[in-house]
Order: structure tokens, then sequence, then C-alpha cells
């Protein structure tokens, strides 16, 4: 489903050339759960950025269901964005002044359904997240937690192939950390693919396929013991 060739991205600061990612070849097929790790400057929000079509590498091929969409304009990447690829942030980054379900029905405006379509499909998925009693309400009047369910919400009601989770739990207490990624999880189960970055090891953990950067290169790449019969790493 994604596959990445020879990826580079770099970055002029000042004078100086920063390689935020340097030769990464990496494939991630569909339906897995995926996360990635590494210190802060590893390259790990650089990379999910470009799998999400919000950046183009230096050099190097992207391709998205057998399709180069680095070849593509800015207009056919936004297309292919709105289509096959939801996000979730860390920072949540829901519209204040829009209700929690005309924050979701955003990506149906820009889909081009028509109204009572989007109504019914934005009403299914709140539900689906618990979020009926707060649909009227605005993001200054949820919890952290609920904020993140919105956004979920916001990501999934296009039914994307693919999610990607930029420090979801990174703002959130304990409790609701766990809750959003169990719903991620769940997700998952269902078919999308997961690729979420995070600096807790322990979240980072519960993915069947944990990918490692160190200074913008691929360090590690392993399937979870939790999730295999055997121990060996991936391909």
């Amino acid at each position: 489903m994604i596959e990445l060739v020879e990826i580079h991205r770099d970055f002029l600061v000042g004078d100086q050339k920063v390689h935020a990612l340097d030769d990464v070849t990496l494939t991630i097929e569909s339906g897995e759960y995926v996360s990635i790790m590494g210190p802060s400057g590893s390259g790990k929000s650089t990379l999910l950025n470009l799998l999400g079509l919000l950046d183009r590498p230096t050099s190097g091929s992207y391709f998205l269901n057998g399709q180069d969409v680095t070849s593509l304009s800015d207009i056919e990447q936004a297309l292919v964005r709105n289509r096959e690829i939801g996000f979730v942030f860390q920072m949540f980054h829901l519209v204040p002044r829009l209700t929690a379900a005309e924050n979701v029905e955003l990506p149906l405006i820009l889909a081009g359904m028509p109204p009572a379509q989007r109504k019914a499909k934005v009403a299914g998925v709140l539900e689906g997240l618990a979020l009926t009693d707060r649909s009227h309400h605005k993001p200054d009047q949820l919890s952290g937690g609920q904020r993140q369910r919105v956004a979920i919400a916001r990501a999934t009601v296009t039914e994307p192939r693919v999610l990607l989770a930029d420090e979801p739990t990174g703002n959130l207490d304990h409790k609701s950390g766990t809750d959003v990624i169990r719903i991620l999880e769940q997700l998952n189960e269902r078919g999308i693919t997961l690729i979420m970055v995070t600096h807790d090891t322990e979240m980072g953990r519960r993915a069947r396929r944990q990918l490692r950067m160190i200074d913008g290169r691929m360090h590690s790449d392993v399937l979870s013991r939790d999730h295999i019969d055997s121990g060996d790493e991936a391909s």
C-alpha cells in the first residue's frame, strides 16, 4: 500500500543543510499497525508529514496504492489526501468557532458530499465515538479526551484507508490517552492502516510493528513479539 524508495528530505538552516530524512526506504502493507519512535529531531514527524502528503521529499519516490504521488500537482495531492488519508494531531487542530459536529463535517464539505448525506454520516460517526451529546459543543467546552475523539471522528468520517497519528496522546492524561489509543486500535482492527508517531515507549510497543529512527535514518524495524509467534525482525 505504502512504498518509500530512497527518500531524502533536506532543509536549510542558515547556511547549513540538515538531512531530516536520509535515504529512507520503507514498505507498509494495508491494515498494518505501525509505531514510529526515536529521539527529538530524528525525523519522525517529517516522515509522517511526507506520508500524509503535507510535504514533498527532496528526492526519492513515494508510492501510495501503486501510484507515484510525488509526481502529482498540489491539487491532485490534496484530492488524494482528502480521499485516502486521515490525520490525528497532538494539538487536535479543531476550528474553535465550530461545533464538534461542524468540525467533523469539514472534510465532507471539501469532498462535495450533499448536505443531507453529510449530516447523517457525521451523526453516525459521533454516535460511534460516544459524542452525540457533545455534537453542539465547541472545542473549549470539551475535555481534552473529548476533543481528541472529535479529531478522530473528523479524521475517519471520509473512511480513509490510512490514519496518521502524530503524538495523539501527548496532551492527554493517562486514562484519556489510553482511551484514545484503544479507539485508534479498534479502527485498525476494522482494516484501517494505522501509523503513529510517539515518544511514549509504552504506547509505541502496543503496535504490531515498531520503527525507530535516529538522525533521519531508519535504525530498526521490528515486529512485536506480542503479535507474532517468532521473534524475527520485519523484512
